[in-house]
């Protein structure tokens, strides 16, 4: 079979596009024809070298996936040879940049049945990401407020969606570029960061700031004066501290997405019910995944891509 796969870390040149042998499940596992992968920016941080996930190497990226069951190993229950599904993979394993992938029966849930197998790839971790971070860690709760700096990303429109759905009041910082697909995910405010101070802009506090971008620390701690005693500060932002208020209540939190197969699930029935809409931006072949990487290297990519296996 065809893979993609890293032997050693570096930059965008260590990726080779090669002929790998087709893998067996063992127990507990279960192969999947791929239908696409899914590009996340981890990826670019794991093949540089720049993550601290341990991989085994030769290793192929693409811990987000959407298949076919094509072969179950022993002891594996409730998921059966021709079910589409999509995973969330364990990222220190081999992902789905291949034509075929390995997965842990308990990773994978039936695929939504309203959007394109290959598309589906596109939800599980930033879907679970959003999830986390609002729910899990800020503890959002209907007719409360949110602030989603970097809402404009693929994490914080789905975010947006979610909060609205939960009944939360969304403040979301944008660029012109970005605004319209804000608004249309449901944000209630947008304040424009390019031309607008944040920190004049946002007129009542709110009970979770959640930033999904790189933020100047400093920029960053005076925005906690706009969380409201016992709120919370969520940062996906791993490469620096999140700040809050020990004086006041207010709780500091990083995500780090965690794998949820009965989250996963749920957000596969919102897909289904017309509640969660699924970004794809691009699809590429799987012989240009090095490509992509070498564009995300520069800092180029835009939106979700997903890699087509076939």
């Amino acid at each position: 079979m065809k893979a993609v796969r890293f032997h050693e870390t570096g930059g965008p040149e260590v990726l080779q596009y090669e002929d790998v042998a087709q893998p067996t499940p063992a127990a507990g596992e279960v192969r999947l024809r791929v239908a696409a992968s899914a590009f996340n920016a981890a990826d670019n941080g794991m093949r540089a070298g720049f993550l601290p996930i341990l991989v085994v190497l030769p290793h192929v990226p693409g811990y987000d996936v959407s298949g076919i069951v094509d072969a179950v190993g022993k002891d594996v229950d409730g998921v059966a040879v021709g079910d589409a599904v999509i995973g969330f993979l364990p990222m220190e394993r081999d992902g789905g940049a291949a034509e075929y992938v390995i997965a842990p029966a308990e990773a994978v849930v039936a695929a939504p049945t309203s959007i394109p197998l290959v598309d589906a790839a596109a939800l599980p971790s930033v879907a679970l990401t959003a999830w986390q971070a609002l729910f899990d860690e800020g503890r959002l709760t209907a007719g409360q407020r949110v602030l989603i700096v970097g809402a404009g990303g693929v994490v914080g429109k789905y975010a947006i969606q979610l909060a609205k759905r939960a009944g939360v009041h969304v403040v979301a910082t944008a660029s012109p570029r970005s605004s319209d697909a804000v608004r249309a995910a449901g944000a209630d405010e947008i304040v424009d960061h390019t031309d607008t101070d944040l920190q004049s802009a946002v007129r009542e506090q709110v009970d979770v700031l959640l930033n999904l971008a790189p933020i100047d620390p400093e920029q960053f701690a005076s925005l906690v004066a706009h969380v409201r005693d016992g709120g919370a500060v969520v940062s996906t932002t791993a490469s620096m501290a999140t700040p809050g208020d020990a004086s006041r209540g207010v709780r500091a939190a990083t995500v780090f997405v965690l794998p949820n197969r009965e989250r996963l699930a749920e957000l596969v029935s919102l897909v289904d019910d017309g509640k969660l809409t699924v970004e794809v931006t691009r699809r590429i072949p799987l012989a240009e995944l090095p490509a992509l990487h070498a564009e995300a290297s520069e800092g180029r990519v835009v939106g979700k891509v997903i890699v087509l296996a076939a």
